[in-house]
């Protein structure tokens, strides 16, 4: 495994972030393909004796379930200084009447999903905190406040933020300049060979500014591990695939990701995770796994180089398509 900053801060991280968004006990809706715990405790053991210490989870996933497998796995295998564990915030968690403020940004909704986070990890702080998206409804100063208040606290260490437009990034960064409080260190948004939008505007601002990208999806939700067509159990269960993918413009692209891995001999998946990481403003991909390959895929792309002709062949048939949050 290699390491690497993150953003501007001394944070070590491992070049692959462990995505546990699979993880989860009685999953339903989005989530209806995640594992149960003693499959995910199997992955979370394969993946720190490969050598990865960062874990990428969120409150929403599997209604919390995801925070609670994790950490209780973390808490049994290895030292708590040992680990990066990064957790998120926006998204309701209760449906009641109590769950009006259970999501977005204000200062109400971080701190108390903040303590509720902590208590399902098993921990008394947060190594990233991410906003899971940009809440139009909450005045920035009041999230950037807030999330500066978790971290001189003492609960948080770093704070990170996820799929939002360039200038909603630039804006909370500039907010909280003024103010003299905690920065985003990393950007954690949706990127691949499928989706490149990110390239025009938010690449460009995280290289000028220093912040690291931790790209989820990075392999399109599975599409581009596997020929096209190939029925699996998540392409059954996870609705956002054909919301965000699945167009036939997809096709030749993942057809492209075949043409490379066959001739090199190696999983599609390693190739397309290769070419994710070859992006300079590109700290960690964010690899969701929910068999032990998985992660044995995501841990050797990391010393894969790409050749500029299979890059240019990779990227030959991309067209521009609209950014999916």
């Amino acid at each position: 495994m290699k390491y690497t900053h993150l953003g501007p801060s001394g944070l070590d991280v491992s070049r692959i972030c462990l995505g546990c968004m699979g993880f989860g006990e009685g999953s339903t809706g989005q989530q209806a393909w995640a594992v149960g715990e003693a499959e995910s405790r199997e992955m979370i053991a394969t993946a720190l004796d490969l050598g990865i210490n960062f874990f990428d989870t969120a409150n929403a996933y599997s209604a919390g379930s995801s925070e609670e497998i994790v950490g209780r796995a973390l808490r049994d295998m290895t030292n708590r200084d040992n680990v990066v564990i990064a957790t998120k915030v926006f998204f309701p968690m209760r449906a009641d009447q109590g769950g009006r403020n259970s999501i977005g940004l204000s200062r109400k909704a971080i701190m108390q999903e903040l303590e509720h986070s902590l208590r399902r990890l098993g921990t008394d702080y947060i190594d990233l905190y991410q906003i899971h998206r940009y809440d139009r409804r909450t005045p920035i100063e009041e999230t950037m406040a807030a999330l500066d208040d978790a971290v001189t606290s003492g609960k948080v260490r770093y704070i990170g933020a996820s799929s939002m437009w360039a200038w909603q990034l630039s804006k909370a960064q500039y907010t909280a300049e003024l103010a003299g409080s905690t920065k985003f260190i990393s950007m954690q948004n949706h990127y691949s060979l499928l989706m490149r939008e990110e390239e025009r505007e938010m690449h460009p601002l995280c290289a000028d500014q220093g912040v690291s990208t931790l790209p989820w999806s990075p392999l399109a939700r599975g599409l581009l591990t596997r020929p096209w067509g190939t029925e699996t159990v998540r392409r059954h269960n996870d609705p956002n695939i054909d919301r965000r993918f699945a167009e036939e413009r997809d096709r030749p692209i993942v057809e492209r990701v075949g043409e490379v891995a066959d001739a090199r001999g190696l999983p599609m998946a390693q190739i397309a995770l290769a070419w994710v990481l070859a992006n300079p403003v590109v700290a960690a991909p964010i690899a969701g796994a929910t068999k032990i390959q998985h992660i044995a895929d995501a841990v050797a792309a990391v010393d894969i180089e790409l050749s500029d002709d299979e890059k240019a062949l990779l990227e030959e048939r991309y067209t521009p398509r609209a950014n999916a949050f």
